[in-house]
């Protein structure tokens, strides 16, 4: 039978319905196993993995599999690319734009970096590159400046120009979009953020149609070790358990507060997609922006996301974000509070700014 995703994120992975089965897939914490069985060893399974993988992987449509991190489920897919280009976001995520800068350094790739809110410039750059590209690496909404890119159209022009399509799909979760039923061939998310969405977890998880790539890439996290830990697959799945009801909650206070700083005269441009709980403000100046960040006391002046809490700060505090990035641009987490409160408290801020 075929079910609501917020059915799914509150009943896939569960143990059987028999009698004295607990609810939850309890934590498994074993670094080996008894000979003989499927499991052998820690570093290859874990029961909250697989219940935490089934849950994620059929919320997205596909096969997941989970990582210890958002990065490294990124390591994990750049380094099945060898000598070719992997064209990718602009705005990509910091730790994603390092690691293509430190492997185009040692000669492992040529990173090609680019606006994917112009379509046709990606579709362009697609055509140059035919047959030279192995991947293409797209975020929608981009992380900081929140652009969109036009997935149909990116993702049928890399798969034309012979590339694999890797979607970072974290800022949207698959409440909003599914990357995989547009064409696209992996789904990334750091399930850090609104994934597992209480600010206490560092995880990732990658996820996949085709069955065979998903055997590669669990070859490759055996190889690599790069795996969760039983109590951070637990708690994220505990977390993936209320994901739809927190989106809808911070989606909704985020329209309402991106409609809010778009009239107030102390912010020059609000950037908001239309869905989802992440949004930027752009003041005018570095130094007001910062001044923002730290005149509030129920937003916290943090660098991640998705989270029960509202967070935000600005970007360009780091000094690799990219320059397309303005100075005065503050990320916004937004987070399941009461809206006005998190209006009001927005709102002295924005006043001592002189607004």
């Amino acid at each position: 039978m075929d079910h609501k995703p917020a059915t799914i994120a509150v009943h896939a992975g569960r143990p059987a319905h028999e009698p004295d089965q607990p609810l939850n897939v309890p934590i498994t914490m074993a670094s080996t196993y008894v000979a003989g069985g499927d499991k052998e060893y820690g570093r290859y399974t874990n029961d909250a993995w697989v219940a935490f993988e089934e849950a994620l992987g059929r919320l997205e449509g596909g096969r997941a599999l989970s990582f210890a991190s958002g990065l490294a489920a990124v390591a994990t897919l750049l380094d099945l690319v060898n000598d070719s280009v992997v064209v990718a976001t602009e705005q990509s995520y910091l730790g994603t734009i390092g690691q293509l800068a430190d492997l185009e350094a040692r000669g492992r790739l040529t990173a090609r970096l680019t606006d994917f809110s112009d379509t046709a410039r990606v579709v362009k750059l697609l055509e140059r590159l035919d047959g030279e590209v192995a991947l293409v690496w797209v975020e929608t909404p981009t992380n900081p400046g929140m652009q969109l890119a036009d997935l149909p159209a990116v993702i049928a022009a890399a798969h034309k120009a012979g590339a694999r399509v890797v979607v970072d799909n974290t800022f949207a979760t698959p409440l909003i979009q599914q990357p995989l039923a547009l064409g696209a061939d992996i789904v990334i998310h750091s399930a850090t953020k609104f994934i597992a969405g209480h600010s206490d977890v560092v995880m990732g998880a990658v996820v996949v149609s085709d069955d065979a790539l998903w055997d590669v890439l669990k070859a490759r996290r055996d190889l690599l070790g790069a795996i969760p830990g039983p109590f951070e697959a637990w708690l994220a799945l505990r977390g993936l358990r209320t994901l739809h009801l927190r989106v809808e909650r911070s989606a909704a206070n985020a329209a309402t507060l991106a409609e809010r700083l778009g009239a107030h005269p102390a912010v020059a441009e609000v950037r908001y997609p239309g869905f989802g709980g992440m949004l930027a403000a752009v003041l005018p100046t570095a130094e007001q922006a910062d001044l923002l960040t730290h005149s509030t006391s129920l937003w916290v002046h943090a660098t991640s996301l998705g989270g029960v809490e509202s967070t935000f700060e600005r970007r360009r505090r780091w000094k690799t974000e990219s320059s397309t990035v303005p100075e005065g641009l503050v990320r916004m987490s937004v987070g399941i509070e009461d809206v006005d409160d998190l209006w009001d408290d927005l709102a002295q801020a924005l006043e001592r700014l002189g607004g």
